[in-house]
């Protein structure tokens, strides 16, 4: 009897001394997700976030991106500006030229944070029983595909 093998990409990487998988989100709010990308769990936020940018690519406008604190060097904050995003991420306390930045809309960056905790609800997605990416990915997204077909006032 044969059996399928199972080879492909797998970002699965140490972490704080156990193997993990970070998902990198991008959310208009707290029930939808604009795109995300899997990393190992070694890698840090910033070089993710930047990619995950540029995936997205340039807007035709200017938007708002709240952006966690891991996100607020000054590499990421250009690229961010040069895709026309609205860079709204409170500088760190050591920084020698602090800037401005929206306070009311960055109270709002609590929503990524309740998107993870409703995928937390989806055991296999949250666990990663899968071993290769392409099928975590497929998990994942029938997780948000679910989250945001389950709030029915999104699409009155």
């Amino acid at each position: 009897m044969w059996s399928f093998k199972k080879s492909g990409k797998q970002a699965i990487g140490c972490s704080k001394g156990e193997l993990t998988t970070k998902i990198h989100l991008m959310s208009a709010n707290d029930r939808t997700s604009v795109d995300f990308i899997i990393s190992e769990g070694q890698f840090d936020d910033a070089p993710q976030g930047r990619l995950l940018m540029e995936t997205v690519g340039k807007l035709r406008s200017v938007v708002p991106l709240i952006m966690d604190r891991a996100f607020e060097d000054d590499h990421t904050r250009y690229i961010a500006q040069t895709l026309n995003f609205k860079p709204v991420v409170p500088p760190k306390s050591n920084r020698k030229n602090p800037w401005d930045y929206d306070k009311e809309l960055y109270k709002r960056h609590n929503e990524i944070e309740r998107l993870f905790r409703l995928l937390d609800g989806f055991r296999r997605a949250f666990v990663r029983f899968e071993k290769l990416d392409i099928m975590y990915m497929v998990f994942v997204k029938l997780a948000l595909v679910y989250v945001a077909l389950s709030s029915g006032d999104r699409f009155e």
